[in-house]
This record gives C-alpha cells, sequence and structure tokens, in this order.
C-alpha cells in the first residue's frame, strides 16, 4: 500500500515511467491498463459534460436513447467503445462554450432553438446522434475572425 501512496504523490511522467519499469515484459498488461485509465477517464468527462449541460442522468439517457442505469454505468465505468467519439465531440464543444459563455447561461444556451441549426438546439442534435454538428456549431458560433471579416 505504501508503494501505490508514493506512487500518487509523483509527477505523472516519472510514475508512468515508475510503472512501465514494473511491467516492462508484460505488453498486454500495459495495454490494459492504458485501455482502463482511458476508459475510466471517458465517464469523467461525460460527468463533466452533464453537469455543464445542466443535464441528469435520465435527460443523458433519452439524449443517447439508452437506460438511465446505462449512463450511470457510463459515468462509473467509462463510455463504451462505440460512443466515445460522441463524447469527445461534446467534450470539445462544452470546452468551447465554458470558454465563451458564462457558466450558468450553458445550460440554456445548449436549449435554446437556433435559425442557423434550422430551428434545433444543440439538444436536439445530440438527440438525433449529431454530435459533430454540435462541434462543428458551436466552433462557428466562436468564429470571431470571420465575425470581424
Amino acid at each position: 500500500m505504501r508503494a501505490n501512496a508514493d506512487l500518487f504523490r509523483l509527477d505523472p511522467v516519472e510514475a508512468a515511467d515508475r510503472v512501465l519499469e514494473a511491467h516492462r515484459e508484460e505488453n498486454e498488461w500495459l495495454d490494459e491498463f492504458v485501455e482502463a485509465l482511458d476508459r475510466r477517464r471517458s465517464g469523467w468527462t461525460l460527468r463533466r459534460i452533464l453537469a455543464v449541460w445542466g443535464l441528469n442522468q435520465s435527460e443523458a439517457a433519452a439524449l443517447f436513447g439508452v437506460a438511465r442505469q446505462a449512463v450511470s454505468k457510463w459515468l462509473d465505468r467509462g463510455v463504451p467503445a462505440e460512443r466515445i467519439k460522441a463524447v469527445a465531440e461534446l467534450a470539445a464543444a462544452t470546452d468551447l462554450l465554458v470558454r465563451h459563455v458564462k457558466r450558468d447561461r450553458i445550460p440554456a444556451v445548449v436549449r435554446r432553438p437556433a435559425a442557423t441549426l434550422g430551428g434545433k438546439s444543440l439538444i436536439d442534435l445530440v438527440r438525433a446522434s449529431r454530435q459533430r454538428e454540435v462541434l462543428e456549431a458551436c466552433r462557428s458560433m466562436f468564429d470571431f475572425d470571420r465575425v470581424q471579416a
């Protein structure tokens, strides 16, 4: 247990070096470790998206077309591989929203229908599995070079 406590105090690069050294001949173990770490982080990423967008697990389940229990599992164990790209696109859109919109206004912004989206909201696009369009819409909203031209 002491070794684990020491590992957590290390610089991330040094911690990675120690894990690699300890499992030098175990490529399969290392691959599983990296996959598990990425999967857990994806759950944290989804949790952040839900918090920023003002969504609960039931609302998220409806948006993704799954049961609330599935979303709960994603938050605890990580997003399934087939949903990683969609969550990554929503995370990038969320980063833009957080950077350019007051955080307490984001839930209203994502629910507001927009003429540029054909009268749909960002939430509507997510419901239709159009996460890439959500990201593109956010990029367009905050393309200040285009606005100044």
